[in-house]
């Protein structure tokens, strides 16, 4: 349905302004990724005998809505490739916290 598709496509620009930006690592960008086709996969579902329920409707929402959840979670939990080398930058950033205390 159109509504879903936009959701979808909002949803993988959400996950590609992550990883283009830093706050998504390449592991938390390709997990994020998987639940997209995850959605897919339930929406083909859905709409494999030309109808979609009140129920299946509702499953689908339900996907999209926890997957929404997980896209802002990852991107805000602190996690970062700010210089993209496909490596977490929290051992780095902790380790020169630790030489200016010093």
């Amino acid at each position: 349905t159109p509504k879903v598709d936009q959701r979808q496509t909002n949803q993988e620009q959400r996950i590609d302004q992550g990883a283009q930006s830093g706050t998504l690592t390449g592991k938390e960008a390709a997990r994020l990724e998987k639940g997209q086709t995850h959605v897919e996969n339930v929406e083909t579902r859905t709409q494999a005998d030309g109808k979609v329920t009140a129920r299946e409707r509702a499953r689908l929402d339900h996907a999209q809505h926890v997957q929404s959840r997980r896209i802002a979670q990852e991107k805000r939990d602190g996690q970062h490739d700010l210089n993209h080398d496909g490596r977490s930058d929290r051992a780095e950033r902790r380790a020169a916290r630790r030489a200016a205390h010093q």
